[in-house]
């Protein structure tokens, strides 16, 4: 049975809209703050997180966002995983193209197809952005996993990684762990009632 893992870059204040400030949220870029060292580093826990996935799941505008800034053509070591990982897209409608090799949509019931999803893969099942994605699968208690890249900085405003749930959602900490010499690296994973 596979896993949804899902890995994010956050704020302190759990923001993860605009951290390239490509969005136009007048407070991102938070990401381009960090110093070159940390940068690399974070890119290479990336890149260990990639390797050992089995697949990639994302919303669309997550996947248009990877396809945009040309994910699809780009060379190395994380970019030749990220395209040979089978990519499962959840849409409302069918992928033109598709843009990136290996990529499915999943049309149906985001629960449902998910659910599927994780009896037929085996291993990680990465999730990359996809706030609204993210949401869905919290309220439905199917992550199994969370990574977050926590930087340091407070943004204030902009889409949180998690929105209302009808209910709290435990979780135990797992490991943490420093990227360079500002990022909190936090792994998290569901309590589930027995």
């Amino acid at each position: 049975m596979g896993r949804i893992i899902v890995s994010a870059n956050v704020s302190l204040d759990g923001v993860i809209q605009d951290p390239t400030g490509e969005e136009g949220l007048g407070r991102g870029n938070w990401f381009g703050r960090i110093a070159d060292q940390d940068r690399a580093e974070w890119a290479k826990a990336e890149t260990e997180e990639a390797m050992a996935a089995e697949g990639l799941l994302m919303g669309r505008r997550s996947y248009a966002w990877f396809v945009k800034r040309g994910w699809p053509s780009r060379t190395g070591e994380w970019a030749d995983r990220l395209r040979s990982l089978p990519k499962y897209v959840v849409s409302s409608a069918a992928l033109e193209g598709p843009e990136w090799t290996n990529s499915t949509a999943l049309t149906g019931d985001v629960v449902t197809e998910v659910s599927k999803l994780r009896q037929q893969v085996t291993g990680d099942i990465v999730v990359y952005g996809s706030g609204r994605l993210v949401h869905t699968l919290t309220e439905h208690d199917l992550v199994d996993e969370l990574r977050l890249m926590t930087y340091p900085f407070v943004v204030g405003a902009g889409e949180r990684l998690f929105g209302e749930t009808s209910a709290v959602k435990p979780m135990r900490l797992m490991t943490t762990r420093t990227i360079g010499d500002g990022i909190a690296f936090l792994t998290y994973q569901p309590v589930r009632d027995a």
